[in-house]
């Protein structure tokens, strides 16, 4: 049970995150007559307003701004500015928006005294002026006509810069000028008159600008030309101080003849390090046996060693084939014998004649190595020196330098701007003139209301949205699975309003056995008597969450499908507000259930047969002034006991869980107990607290009936009930076919 209750909450949860699309479009389908005529109503208010609205003309006049001056003289050189970058342009375009420009308008086209900028105040603010005026504001000081007319000045600057608009056009230097007004032919002036306006005072800013520059050009030369004779008679002092001749002062002699000392010092050590490895190996063996020397590649490899060497193995040859004939003594082997001694000592003496030239090779290469390395760190030494002077002499050439470019330049632009400067040219021209416009601009009525109607159209769908946010009641037998946690048992429809009968459905499955109420009563009865075949519930209680739910209808129709098949009894447990009798055409006065318990009347005097639907009915009695004591006390459950022994089935109806505790009273004593809720009508937090009442007494509660659902609107808005009820039924034509 708990694995099953854990997958259906999981399920339920998957269910949650997946977004019903469905859901959101029979919302807006159930509400589309309100969202529609919401749209209406303010597509015409708006219409209305469009119509009344006073038409705006706006004229647009194309003023093309240069990024380069035409100029003959580029004087913005001398202040270091840049035309060709997007800031410039923007600089431009606020220009053209500045209350400088749109006084030079004003004053131009005597805007003061323009009806246009002279409009009466609108209601709003007369209102607020009145207002003020009765305000205990104190003595407002009085405003010279020199104030007046500068306050004037400043509406009507603030008036033509607010309908000034300034455009750019993409990826070009063209810009438009456009202005609003309700004169057509005013909004071309004021839009062309913008565009001189602006090519006039850039005419003046340059004019101003060259002869300031000229002026301080003048001033500049003058400081210049001193600084440039100070610094030539500087590096003229230090050539003759340090002797410096020639451009580069010596270095490029003193660079080649570091390099020269410094290859021949390298060839010098790399011989001086073979040499040394020599004197090493000769320093190691004693001079005393020369033939050890014979070990060394250099002593072995000279020529005259190895001349020696050769006639050293002759002589031995010739002596080893002698001894082969001769004896030691003999004097052919004596003669031998002297000859191969003077070769060894001349071949011994040549070999320390070798060994004394590599030592003396060794010391030589030893001192030409010291010998240039003392070269190479005088020549360094010098060549610092040389490096120091360059350094000083390069400083005060490159002051030279800089202070010569500086005042050629300055003269050269001085010279050109004296004589260049009356061709001063605009940076810009108006390229498409303002023409007055034929048709108004705005307000664009067709799109207003397009929008207004769009708009309306959005809002309602969020306001339907929000209603149904709000809307807490429940609708659906979704909504009594998701929302109260229940068993849905089944379904009533609402049946339609005839005439003054207020009570229709009491009598609605009499009257009507084929109609689709009758059909839900049906499957009600046989829900209940398939939830417990084996051990049928033989007492079943109604009950609901408050008044007026329709319990009283669902125990009247349950207890007249049940009579069909059964002895059924009805009886009315609702001692506070009894119906049952009245349904049945009983008086009020007639003996009941209060009276049985009581005692003061007999069974058969307390129960009324009904001919129609042959059932037995016991309502409630006399209202006792203590009905829970009543329905609580043990008279009660007997006569309930001897009851059930006499009928096949007991219908009971009974008072709301939420407004008495007689509901929990009786369900000790039913078998299965039935909760009614009222579609579209009960909160859902009410009828959740109805139901856990009930559960806290461990009622048998066996499931929910749903009342009065409009069955045509639930299938109109896409909400499906099949499975709790069946349409089906029978007319008296297919009937009759």
């Amino acid at each position: 049970m708990d694995t099953n209750k854990s997958q259906e909450t999981t399920s339920r949860l998957i269910s949650d995150d997946v977004i019903d699309l469905r859901q959101y479009w029979n919302t807006i389908n159930r509400h589309k007559w309100g969202i529609f005529g919401f749209a209406i109503v303010i597509t015409m208010l708006t219409t209305l307003v469009v119509f009344s609205m006073k038409p705006v003309y706006r004229a647009e006049a194309t003023l093309l701004i240069e990024s380069k001056n035409a100029n003959v003289v580029s004087i913005e050189e001398v202040y270091g500015l840049d035309a060709g970058n997007s800031e410039y342009f923007l600089t431009q375009f606020e220009i053209l928006k500045s209350r400088q420009l749109a006084e030079r308008v004003i004053e131009k086209l005597n805007l003061i005294d323009n009806p246009e900028f002279n409009q009466p105040p609108g209601v709003i603010a007369s209102t607020l002026s009145s207002v003020k005026a009765l305000l205990p504001l104190g003595v407002q000081p009085e405003v010279s006509e020199e104030e007046q007319a500068r306050i004037k000045l400043q509406e009507v600057t603030t008036q033509l810069i607010e309908n000034l608009t300034i455009s750019p056009i993409r990826k070009t230097q063209l810009v438009k000028i456009s202005y609003d007004s309700f004169d057509p032919l005013l909004s071309a002036q004021i839009a062309n008159a913008i565009g001189d306006a602006y090519i006039e005072n850039n005419l003046e800013a340059r004019l101003q600008l060259t002869s300031k520059a000229s002026e301080w050009l003048m001033e500049r030369l003058s400081g210049l030309r001193d600084k440039l004779k100070t610094s030539e008679q500087r590096l003229q002092e230090y050539r003759e101080q340090e002797q410096i001749v020639g451009s580069d002062g010596g270095f490029d002699i003193a660079n080649s003849e570091l390099d020269l000392v410094s290859s021949k010092l390298v060839e010098a050590r790399r011989e001086r390090m073979a040499l040394e490895s020599l004197n090493s190996q000769i320093k190691r063996l004693d001079k005393s046996n020369p033939e050890n020397f014979e070990l060394i590649p250099a002593v072995l490899q000279h020529p005259l060693v190895q001349s020696l060497k050769g006639s050293v193995l002759q002589v031995e040859l010739k002596k080893s084939e002698l001894a082969k004939r001769y004896g030691p003594k003999h004097p052919k082997m004596q003669a031998a014998q002297s000859e191969l001694e003077n070769a060894r000592r001349s071949l011994n003496s040549q070999i320390l004649s070798v060994v004394n030239g590599i030592e003396n090779e060794y010391k030589l290469a030893l001192s030409a190595e010291r010998s240039l390395q003392a070269a190479v760190n005088k020549t360094k030494q010098d060549l610092q020196s040389i490096n120091r002077k360059d350094y000083r002499l390069k400083e005060l050439e490159k002051e030279v330098d800089a202070n010569r470019q500086l005042y050629d330049t300055f003269f050269t632009r001085l010279s050109e701007t004296n004589a260049t400067g009356d061709l001063q040219s605009a940076n810009a021209r108006v390229s498409d003139p303002a023409q007055p416009p034929q048709k108004p601009a705005k307000p664009k009525k067709g799109l207003i209301m397009a929008l207004a109607f769009v708009v309306s159209i959005m809002f309602g769908v969020m306001f339907s949205f929000l209603l149904e946010a709000l809307n807490n009641t429940l609708k659906s037998a979704q909504d009594v699975e998701n929302k109260l946690d229940a068993t849905m048992l089944g379904l009533l429809p609402k049946l339609p309003n005839k005439g003054k009968n207020h009570h229709q459905s009491y009598t609605a499955y009499l009257q009507e056995q084929q109609s689709a109420f009758a059909e839900s009563v049906r499957t009600i009865r046989t829900g209940i008597v398939l939830s417990a075949l084996d051990n049928p519930h033989k007492v079943l209680c109604c009950t609901s969450s408050i008044p007026g739910e329709g319990k009283t209808s669902l125990a009247l129709n349950l207890a007249f499908s049940l009579g069909q098949m059964e002895r059924v009894l009805l009886i009315d447990a609702d001692m506070r507000r009894p119906s049952i009798a009245r349904a049945f055409g009983l008086s009020g006065k007639a003996a009941g259930l209060s009276n049985l318990v009581a005692g003061t009347a007999k069974l058969e005097d307390s129960i009324h047969h009904d001919e129609q639907s042959g059932i037995d009915v016991l309502p409630s009695g006399i209202i006792p002034p203590n009905p829970l004591e009543l329905l609580s006390s043990r008279r009660f459950a007997k006569v309930l006991e001897i009851l059930e022994t006499k009928y096949d089935r007991i219908v009971i109806d009974t008072a709301p869980t939420q407004a008495v505790s007689d509901a929990l009273v009786l369900a000790p004593h039913v078998g299965a107990m039935i909760y009614v809720v009222k579609a579209d009508s009960t909160n859902h937090q009410l009828a959740r607290n109805g139901l856990k009442r009930l559960k806290e007494v461990k009622a048998p509660l066996i499931g929910v009936v749903l009342n009065q659902v409009d069955i045509k609107k639930a299938a109109k808005y896409g909400d499906d009930y099949s499975g709790y009820y069946d349409t089906y039924g029978y007319t008296a034509e297919e009937q009759t076919a």
